[in-house]
């Protein structure tokens, strides 16, 4: 195949690209009854890189400004991060001789800082803080308690999505059992206290997504619509997902913990009604505010389905059927002749 002769001939001064191509071929006098596969493929691969030269330059231009983009909003966000953080420390001292206000101070610090970048490290001086305060006492509650806050305040300051809450819960156990396999003789206490904090964290998560469906703006109903389906079926598993967080962390442990955490999680069963109450509470909610939302949005997929890229996909499926059957007609012909020489 001539590729450079198609090349020169290729011109875009032609207003459209059914007149550029029929120049060109007849230009370079192409015989189409006998091109193979791979003539084909190079002509065509050909035509396109020149009629989409200015666009690939655009899109790679694009790309790299994309790039530079998602460089200079992690960088942001870091320094917004420690700006925060420098924030709360001069209030802290301001504070810091009225116990009563800083408490008041941490709870709004928990409540203004991205938990979700220092998830593990937050949990982990929580729960050896508890430790230490309470050498031979009771450390279930205070555990529980900061647990409960931790996985609330993280998971509340996203979407709410199986991902996104598995990534946290299994993040704050993982967290948990490292503390434990520290401190073996704990690690009922440490193990039980989390998962239960763990638990009615999501359930607030929960709880709070239920009530402020209500007062949502156009916006996000606009997203819980795109996620519709998705959303309702995660409501519908949560005790699933907790309980899989669960069973994971425990093959990854050692047999010791793997062993308590089964223990907390077969004890914690009838625990979970109050988590799968909630949720179908929540999905109901949203079934009765968005289903008819929902339904135009899927009206307007219908609509969709008529645009000229639904039309092309559906043109490509049946190509796709007609290029397989080919191929597989070519295949049974190719293994009859193999049995007739024999």
């Amino acid at each position: 195949m001539e590729s450079e002769k198609l090349k020169k001939a290729y011109s875009r001064g032609c207003k459209s690209i059914e007149e550029r191509v029929a120049i060109a071929f007849d230009d370079v006098q192409i015989d189409k009854e006998h091109l193979s596969f791979e003539n084909i493929k190079e002509i065509t691969n050909l035509i396109i890189e020149q009629e989409t030269q200015d666009l690939e330059n655009d899109v790679e231009k694009l790309l790299l400004q994309k790039e530079a983009i998602e460089r200079a909003l992690e960088k942001r966000s870091e320094e917004l991060q420690e700006k925060k953080y420098e924030l709360f420390n001069v209030l802290e001292e301001k504070f810091k001789t009225d116990n009563s206000l800083l408490v008041k101070l941490h709870q709004i610090k928990l409540q203004s800082i991205d938990l979700y970048d220092i998830l593990s490290e937050m949990v982990e001086s929580a729960i050896i803080t508890a430790l230490e305060k309470d050498r031979d006492g009771d450390i279930t509650e205070p555990i529980k308690e900061v647990i409960k806050e931790i996985a609330f305040e993280s998971i509340k300051e996203g979407p709410l999505n199986t991902i996104r809450v598995r990534k946290i819960l299994s993040t704050i156990l993982a967290t948990a059992i490292n503390v434990s396999e520290a401190t073996p003789n704990r690690a009922d206490e440490i193990l039980s206290a989390t998962l239960k904090g763990m638990r009615m964290g999501l359930i607030h998560s929960i709880d709070r997504f239920k009530k402020r469906l209500a007062y949502m703006p156009i916006e996000a109903k606009h997203i819980l619509i795109e996620d519709y389906d998705a959303i309702i079926e995660d409501l519908h598993q949560t005790d699933t997902l907790f309980a899989q967080v669960i069973a994971t962390q425990a093959r990854e442990s050692s047999q010791a913990i793997r062993k308590i955490l089964l223990d907390i999680n077969s004890e914690m069963k009838y625990d979970l009604e109050e988590l799968v109450h909630i949720s179908k509470e929540a999905a109901e909610v949203m079934k009765e505010r968005f289903s008819s939302f929902a339904k135009l949005a899927v009206k307007k997929a219908d609509l969709a389905l008529n645009s000229p890229k639904a039309k092309e996909a559906k043109r490509m499926g049946i190509q796709a059927i007609t290029v397989a059957k080919e191929a597989l007609g070519n295949a049974i012909k190719s293994a009859k002749d193999v049995i007739d020489k024999k």
